[in-house]
Formats: C-alpha cells, sequence, structure tokens
C-alpha cells in the first residue's frame, strides 16, 4: 500500500536517528521527501540518496530551528523546490542528553532545551502551516514527535518534560489555528533505542534496566516501532484527528479515558 504517492513530506532532523527511518519510509510509500538536517550533512545526503534509490525525489535542506529566519529560509527552499508540502513532521527535538540529575541545573541547556523543542516546533509549525491553507494549497497534516515523559515526568531533566508539554500546547492551538485544511497531532514516542539514547549515561547505569521492568511488553521499542503510529497521523488514515496526543510506548505509562 502505497498511502504517500505523489505526496510530498518535510522531514526535520532526517539525516540520522528516527529522521531518517521516517524520510525511508514515507519515500517507501510513494513520497518525495526534503531531508531538513542541522549538522548532519554526511547522514542527510545518504538518506537523499536511499530515497532517490526508490525512484523518489529528494532535496536536503540545512537550518537551526531555533532561528524564525533559518525556518523561513528552510520552508522557502522545501515549497520552491516542491511546490507544495502535504506533511510535516517536527522530529528534531533536544532532551539534554549530558544531563544526568535535576541537580545539574545549567541556564544554557536548559535554554537550548526549550529552544528547540517548544521555539523550534512552533516556527516550522506556524511557517509551514501557514503556506499549507494559503489560498488553493491542498492543505495536509503535522505530525509532532513528543514523548511519554509528559505522562511520567523527568526527575532526571525536567526541563525536557516541560518541552515536551509544550509542543502538546501549540498541538492544541496550532489544531485550531490551521483547521480545516491542516490536522496537527503529536506521538507520544516511547523511549527508542536511537544511538543518542544507547550513549546516555543514566541509559547505561540502570535507566535501560529500569525503564524494561516497567514496560508491559517487555522490550525497548526500536525506531522502526515508531513508525507506523506516525504515518498513521500522517495519513488518511487519521483523517478525522486533530489537536490529539497518540501515546505508543509499550505500557511504560499509561493514561485514562
Amino acid at each position: 500500500m502505497s498511502r504517500f504517492e505523489g505526496k510530498k513530506v518535510l522531514v526535520t532532523g532526517a539525516g540520522r536517528g528516527f529522521g531518517r527511518v521516517l524520510a525511508l519510509a514515507f519515500a517507501n510509500e510513494g513520497a518525495d521527501v526534503v531531508v531538513h538536517y542541522n549538522s548532519s550533512s554526511a547522514g542527510a545526503e545518504e538518506t537523499a540518496k536511499e530515497i532517490r534509490a526508490l525512484g523518489r525525489k529528494a532535496v536536503t535542506v540545512q537550518g537551526n530551528i531555533a532561528s524564525y529566519a533559518e525556518v523561513q529560509a528552510i520552508t522557502e527552499t522545501a515549497f520552491s523546490e516542491f511546490g507544495h508540502i502535504d506533511v510535516l513532521v517536527n522530529n528534531v527535538g533536544d532532551m539534554a542528553l549530558n544531563q544526568t540529575s535535576w541537580r545539574e541545573l545549567d541556564e544554557k541547556v536548559v535554554d537550548h532545551t526549550l529552544a528547540v523543542d517548544v521555539k523550534g516546533t512552533m516556527f516550522m509549525i506556524h511557517e509551514v502551516g501557514s503556506r499549507m491553507i494559503e489560498g488553493d494549497a491542498p492543505g495536509g497534516s503535522i505530525v509532532n514527535i513528543g514523548s511519554q515523559v509528559v505522562i511520567a515526568g523527568s526527575p532526571r531533566a525536567p526541563q525536557y518534560a516541560a518541552a515536551k508539554y509544550g509542543v502538546i500546547g501549540l498541538t492544541k492551538s496550532y489544531a485550531r489555528a490551521l483547521a480545516p485544511k491542516v490536522r496537527v497531532n503529536t506521538l507520544g514516542a516511547a523511549f527508542m533505542e536511537t544511538e543518542a539514547l544507547k550513549n546516555r549515561h543514566d541509559w547505561t547505569h540502570g535507566r535501560r534496566e529500569q525503564v524494561l521492568a516497567q514496560t508491559p511488553l517487555g522490550r525497548i521499542a526500536t525506531p522502526e516501532d515508531m513508525v507506523p503510529p506516525t504515518l498513521f497521523l500522517a495519513a488518511e488514515d487519521s483523517r478525522h484527528m486533530t489537536g490529539q496526543f497518540l501515546l505508543c510506548n509499550g505500557g511504560l505509562a499509561m493514561v485514562g479515558a
């Protein structure tokens, strides 16, 4: 099934990790992809090369999403290359990887997490979403990659939990602002064993085992596990969903109806 045949998709942070996996998954379902990166130039080019090998179009674009001017440039490139964007996936995020405890309060680290996760996500939704609803534009879907941390909290890095709560606020706000042409939803992703997480200090010193013991499905998610729910939110499968938070975490945290 090719749910995204002929669609134009922009994935932030697609030069590595989950963003790369997502970009290739969209291409496998027929999409042309804008591969965004900030510092992973070589990775982004490799992602684009693999997308083209699938017979789809791919362009790379560099930029820091925490800068409004750079987000404007990213958006201009995406729309200039493809004419329109059907799907935006805000994958880029900062979880303060080097922080091991709430006691390690560093204003620069806090500012960076909030700038990337809240400002950056807002800038991307605002710029791309605004163009999605212009005139005869076909509209589309925006998927923000959130986290189950909003349910459980983070004694390691409280600003990360706060930032991801901010993403939920942005999701609800822009779901109303951009309706009815554009849907905006957030995936409440589980811990994913990306290279970044595997190298995190607390993860290699007992946190992995703790999370595993508390997860009813009995395993830590891979990036590939998070692809189906992300594509579901992007596709017409979820056409009557907007402003929602979809939790997908193996049962680690459960919320009431």
